[in-house]
């Protein structure tokens, strides 16, 4: 038996599809949320802002984690492999902070 597939009407704003740009996440956790703050870094700029923060159920934060392996591993097979480069004294682009 085929499993019966559900859709979900999602509306997505001109402003919201226009996105934010991050290359830095700072995500931090409490025993009920995770929390994922996006920050832009841009050369001369002495104070970059949280772009966007995210808050999510433990749970949910695991299945996004899920989907991101699955999309990576999808985008690696069709597109090319993703080379993280490492330098000395380069900061990670995305990193973590720990409990909030």
């Amino acid at each position: 038996m085929e499993e019966e597939k559900k859709s979900m009407n999602i509306e997505l704003s001109p402003e919201v599809a226009r996105g934010k740009y991050s290359n830095l996440a700072i995500i931090t956790h409490s025993p009920s949320e995770f929390i994922m703050d996006f920050i832009e870094i841009l050369p001369g700029l002495p104070k970059p802002e949280v772009e966007s923060r995210i808050v999510m159920s433990p749970e949910h934060a695991k299945r996004l984690m899920f989907a991101l392996q699955e999309n990576i591993a999808k985008y690696e097979a069709n597109i090319r492999k993703i080379e993280i480069p490492t330098t000395p004294n380069q900061v990670p682009p995305m990193g973590f902070g720990g409990e909030a």
